[in-house]
């Protein structure tokens, strides 16, 4: 078995945030940038222009890319010749913690739904963990901001509603959202699983590179039929109108049960922080 100390882990998280909150991956600025030059409404264009205005300026004085650092959601994919020294949930917090404080970034979580005072420090995080083969320790830090993740949704269709109903509540989706979820979106789609499975596909759709494509050919033209039917509603950068409303559309899929079609819609702004360490 390889130990990993805990304090490793609090620096990686920490680190991961820091740099989530004041530079914008790689891939989201060349879709940005491909955005711009297929974006027909000049409205629109001067939107995607302070988008990328914003991301040099946040990397260069190091402030936040959006004034809403999120809720942080964490994935980790644990190797099974791992062992831990103690609480690596605890580890996570500590790391979130740090970075919010040390950060100067936003503290937006609340102890109780009902009660809502603010725990002061942006913890606890969310926190999805998967058993691997290996001796390594994958974390993905997610911080997700609320305005994109209260436009999201669920819904259990039964399947009969088809391709052709997953579509339209796509689209349903989207048009509700509006210009609430800060777009071009990127969006993940999740389909199969049950009540609860469908929204963690939805969620860790948004962590795909944003080039990738799926495997399966008949999902890899889902997600190319949604991607042009969203970017045919005309909402546009931020919801000025255009053509650019979404930057991709992911779709991940999970067997389901004969009886349930379970269908999670999770958008995600123009930020679309995430980023990941292997330990």
């Amino acid at each position: 078995m390889r130990v990993i100390d805990l304090n490793t882990v609090t620096d990686a998280v920490r680190a991961l945030l820091l740099d989530c909150a004041f530079c914008a991956g790689p891939d989201l600025k060349t879709k940005i940038k491909e955005a711009l030059q297929k974006e027909e409404s000049p409205l629109g264009k001067d939107v995607l222009n302070q988008i990328i205005e914003n991301q040099e300026i946040a990397l260069r004085e190091q402030i936040p890319l959006c004034q809403d650092t999120g809720q942080v959601v964490v994935f980790l994919e644990v190797g099974g010749e791992v062992a831990f020294t103690g609480d690596i949930e605890a580890a996570i917090n500590a790391g979130v913690r740090q970075a919010y404080m040390e950060g100067y970034l936003r503290k937006s979580v609340v102890n109780c739904p009902l009660i809502r005072n603010n725990t002061g420090d942006n913890t606890p995080a969310i926190i999805h963990t998967r058993i691997t083969t290996g001796d390594k320790l994958k974390i993905t830090v997610v911080p997700k901001g609320g305005g994109a993740e209260n436009m999201s949704a669920v819904k259990m269709f039964t399947p009969a509603a088809g391709e052709e109903g997953i579509v339209s509540f796509v689209i349903d989706t989207v048009r509700a959202a509006g210009g609430k979820a800060c777009p071009p979106l990127i969006i993940g789609v999740g389909i199969g699983g049950n009540l609860e499975k469908a929204p963690l596909l939805a969620k860790e759709a948004l962590i795909r590179d944003l080039d990738d494509e799926s495997p399966l050919p008949h999902v890899r033209a889902l997600e190319e039929r949604l991607l042009a039917a969203v970017n045919a509603t005309g909402i546009g950068p931020m919801g000025y109108g255009g053509t650019v409303t979404a930057l991709a559309v992911k779709v991940n899929t999970y067997p389901c049960h004969i009886a349930s079609l379970p269908v999670a819609v999770n958008l995600q702004c123009h930020v679309a922080r995430h980023k990941s360490m292997i330990l």
